[in-house]
């Protein structure tokens, strides 16, 4: 056979767009594996579906018909706050009148009467809605039944919105509608959404808001009442501006319109109506329901508990949650108590912020956020940071690091002589406009010496002390400054958490308020102490050791605060008004037991606006630091604190010190044997002085031994000195001779 005879394949094209050799388009083949895909996604997402909803929690008539509320704890499982606390009038079929349930249907599940408990239709037309940015009174995919589900059953929380979750609230709505009527849905539904100002159910907002039943209500009024769950905040018919209100409200006639339950004539005429109209000031029949526990004195408790909810994505006022905190109610009440009628305040407008942690864990007991509000969650001056510390700053800024990078002892010779600020020519005073020569850096703390603790700083430096105060959970934007040594913002909250670091040997404890937080499902998260160490053992007890003297020595500023036969440390600050303004502008105590740290500020709101704190009161911080410590430490003593093995104790001229065990500082003296002698605050200003004078000579002697140690530890880099003229021990602390002109000084600390 000829190569011309043999066989011959040819591949004709044909119209389909294949070939006749057998393969099959490539198109076609392309869509039988999208459609495969599509096949297996299918029965994946079913078997995950099943397999979520086989762990569904359950859900019963009494979740459904329940109306929630957010119910919070002290730390003894003690009811102090209910959030909606109203008066509950539950509405019963007879008293919800058709018209609010169509207006119900019509703005948030227009085929609730047509679908078994979710509406894939529904689902696909938000998707699109969505997608294009229209809407037509249809919010989202869930149907009323699948609403009614979560409101029961499951949390708001932007953690709990997973697919798991999803798939568990259609799979109960499914079951709800089994096992329910939709009249009973929908009246289960009425009956339990939030309407905002603490009311649930709209029969009590038609009580809170109109003083009437909701079978007295005209069109417009249901009509408001129907839109408000979506946001009861924004569409709120007491707000100042009602503009969105009443944009909702014809939002949900016009929907009704849609729906063919009303006319197009009767919606204008409800649109008509001023939502203002039939307004109940005195809010009808709702009363409080009782706690035994006065808002007033949880409030900023509360507020902070509250916000840290909504911070974690929980919405208190519809899910229903069970809050524990670890709030002292006993303490919460003393603390209120003493502010507003044990403790002399100059006037009704001085105000105070006060807050206290437990320096083991970091729980906050209890907190002030100010004196006679009659305003819910208003202002908390316990966690505002726009008032200067003052002197309470030294430990924190100066003294703490200078023990932690330096290893100062508690003997260290420091220099209060006259000091400019450097760059200018502002020179840093004290309260008393004097100047002490040479002394110790614990008799510079305890008499709370301005230019001591700067000079202090400048040996440390700014960076170090950043760390220092960032370990201790402070921190600003702007970088600190050497004024920051004396003057720095912080709230009573981080004061209180700062100190608690000294008390409990050197671990910062981040402030927290809840336990744990129970869903309705039944799952609880509970949370727990985050510590970090922010400073030696060595540092957290020297320091307090130092900080003991300012309740006990007569040249202190804390003595009004001394307690028998309770352990404790602190510091006092005051702060005075720019360019040398009369009186002072803000009065700080800050201080500790092993069991409790407390922080406290009082001043004005407004100082500027004739808000002086006058001389008799500047000591109010400290009468009420020491009212709420008395209690605290009678209903849990503490025992004093224990000197760790890395710290020794000497003998430096007859007088016990502190001394890092092993450091350059510790080579010269003697071991102290005697134990620990406390000494106890004198009466009266005119010991204070005699004791400040008889005290002088053996200062000096400290002073003097003190600065010929250092002189043979650095080579005798230190030149001896006088009160007069000090030398620094780093160039970096010497005053400025020739002060260059500059801008004013920032606001600082009086020194007290």
């Amino acid at each position: 056979m000829s190569n011309n005879d043999e066989p011959r394949r040819e591949e004709q094209y044909r119209d389909d767009g294949g070939y006749d050799d057998g393969r099959k388009p490539l198109l076609k083949r392309v869509l039988l594996w999208i459609c495969g895909a599509i096949v297996l996604l299918f029965i994946a997402g079913c078997a995950l579906f099943f397999y979520y909803a086989s762990s569904a929690p359950k859900i019963s008539q009494r979740e459904l018909s329940s109306q929630n509320t957010t119910i919070i704890y002290d730390a003894n499982d003690k009811i102090i706050s209910r959030l909606g606390a109203q008066k509950r009038d539950y509405a019963s079929d007879s008293q919800i009148p058709e018209t609010l349930k169509h207006a119900v249907v019509a703005i948030e599940d227009r085929r609730f009467y047509k679908h078994h408990g979710i509406d894939v239709r529904r689902i696909f037309g938000a998707a699109i809605n969505n997608v294009i940015g229209r809407s037509d009174g249809m919010q989202g995919g869930s149907t009323l039944t699948q609403q009614l589900v979560k409101l029961s059953v499951f949390s708001t929380a932007q953690s709990d919105r997973t697919f798991k979750r999803k798939a568990q609230e259609a799979w109960l709505a499914l079951n709800v509608e089994r096992h329910f009527s939709k009249n009973q849905i929908l009246k289960y539904y009425i009956n339990k959404v939030y309407m905002g100002n603490g009311v649930y159910g709209m029969r009590t907002a038609a009580q809170y808001y109109y003083g009437k039943e909701l079978n007295e209500l005209d069109l417009s009024q249901l009509a408001l009442l129907a839109g408000m769950p979506q946001s009861p905040t924004n569409y709120n018919p007491l707000a100042a501006n009602t503009k969105y209100a009443t944009a909702r409200r014809n939002e949900v006639l016009n929907a009704m319109v849609r729906a063919g339950y009303i006319s197009k004539s009767a919606a204008q005429s409800a649109a008509s109506e001023s939502l203002t109209d039939g307004l109940d000031p005195d809010h009808g029949d709702v009363e409080s329901s009782e706690t035994n526990v006065k808002e007033k004195i949880v409030d900023p408790y509360i507020k902070e508990v509250l916000a840290q909810l909504q911070a974690e994505g929980y919405n208190p006022n519809t899910d229903g949650l069970l809050v524990h905190t670890n709030m002292d109610l006993g303490a919460q009440k003393k603390l209120y108590e003493a502010a507003n009628h044990e403790v002399s305040f100059q006037n009704d407008q001085m105000q105070a912020g006060a807050a206290v942690t437990d320096p083991h864990n970091g729980q906050v007991i209890a907190m002030l956020g100010g004196r006679h509000s009659n305003v819910i969650y208003g202002l908390n001056r316990a966690v505002q940071q726009n008032r200067s510390s003052g002197s309470t700053a030294k430990p924190l800024m100066d003294y703490g690091p200078a023990i932690e990078y330096l290893q100062w002892p508690t003997f260290k010779t420091v220099s209060d002589t006259k000091f400019y600020w450097p760059g200018t020519n502002k020179v840093l005073h004290d309260f008393d406009k004097k100047y002490k020569g040479n002394m110790t850096m614990r008799s510079a703390l305890v008499e709370s010496r301005n230019v001591p603790a700067i000079r202090t700083l400048q040996e440390v430096g700014i960076k170090r002390a950043t760390t220092f105060l960032g370990g201790l959970g402070i921190s600003q934007k702007k970088p600190y400054t050497l004024q920051n040594g004396i003057a720095l913002y912080i709230s009573p909250l981080q004061m209180s958490a700062a100190y608690a670091a000294f008390a409990n040997g050197g671990t910062y404890y981040r402030p927290y308020y809840i336990n744990s937080i129970t869903t309705m499902d039944g799952k609880t998260k509970t949370y727990s102490p985050h510590g970090k160490r922010a400073m030696s053992k060595a540092t957290a007890y020297m320091m307090t050791d130092m900080l003991k003297g300012v309740f006990t020595n007569s040249a202190s500023t804390g003595t009004a605060a001394y307690l028998s036969g309770v352990h404790q440390a602190g510091k006092t600050g005051t702060t005075d008004f720019p360019n040398g303004g009369s009186g002072v502008m803000d009065s700080w105590m800050a201080g500790y037991t092993k069991n409790y740290s407390i922080g406290i500020w009082t001043g004005f709101d407004h100082p500027m606006n004739g808000g002086a704190i006058s001389s008799q009161y500047t000591r109010t911080a400290v009468l009420l630091y020491k009212s709420i410590m008395e209690y605290l430490d009678e209903e849990n003593h503490a025992s004093n604190w224990k000197m760790p093995d890395t710290v020794e104790a000497v003998r430096v001229n007859g007088k016990r010190q502190l001394v890092i065990k092993d450091s350059k500082w510790a080579l010269m003296y003697g071991a102290w044997t005697d134990g620990e002698s406390e000494e106890r605050p004198s009466n009266g200003s005119s010991d204070s002085r005699s004791s400040s004078s008889s005290n002088k000579n053996d200062r000096s002697e400290s002073i003097s031994e003190s600065r010929t140690v250092e002189s043979i530890l650095n080579g005798g880099s230190h030149a001896e000195s006088n009160s007069s003229s000090a030398t620094q021990s780093s160039s970096a602390s010497a005053p400025s001779t020739s002060p260059a002109p500059s801008s004013p000084a920032p606001n600082v600390g009086s020194g007290q």
